[in-house]
């Protein structure tokens, strides 16, 4: 029997989606757990989001399973690894974390190539309004010259406008995971 799998992109939005087993082979205690994991990927969201250290360059995802919570995704610093780890153990009802995240490699090359794209992407007036937000939704990834775009935006436009403007100068690939609301929306709320 498989249960809910919760999955969170953090600065995104938070999504449950059911795997596998239909609902009527999954029992009460399937049901059960499934509110707790939504409960605890709420409460791991909301850690995470309130950490004032991460950046447009940070992107991490949260998946939880029968009380496991999974953290991946990228960071530009190793304090900032440990101490989201820190901040979602204090969330109630978890069993286990696994903490995946990926500290990008120090390098003043990738941190030009961010600040060239994150001043190319919201110095454009289409995203200005994103721009003003306490957290921008497009998260640059930049890892040896190799950028990723994650986050999400309205329309399938902005997602390719994205991509164009993040094509700067000293850019070795793209790799455009951007969502549109729409698609969000598609996967189901918590």
């Amino acid at each position: 029997m498989k249960g809910l799998v919760c999955a969170a992109v953090i600065m995104l939005a938070a999504v449950c989606t059911v795997a596998a087993a239909p609902p009527g082979e999954r029992g009460p205690e399937a049901n059960r757990s499934d509110r707790e994991d939504a409960a605890i990927l709420r409460d791991a969201v909301r850690q995470v989001n309130t950490y004032t250290r991460l950046t447009v360059f940070d992107a991490i995802t949260i998946a939880v399973q029968s009380g496991v919570v999974t953290l991946t995704g990228d960071v530009t610093a190793p304090y900032k690894k440990q101490q989201i780890a820190r901040r979602v153990e204090r969330v109630d009802g978890m069993v286990e974390l696994q903490n995946q995240i990926n500290v990008l490699p120090v390098s003043q090359d990738d941190d030009e190539l961010r600040y060239r794209i994150a001043a190319s992407i919201y110095g454009n007036p289409s995203f200005w309004e994103y721009a003003a937000l306490a957290n921008p939704p497009i998260h640059i990834i930049v890892a040896h010259g190799h950028v990723t775009l994650v986050g999400v935006v309205r329309t399938d436009v902005e997602r390719v406008l994205a991509r164009s403007l993040a094509s700067v100068f000293g850019v070795r690939s793209i790799t455009n995971n951007l969502k549109t609301e729409a698609e969000i929306r598609a996967m189901g709320p918590v």
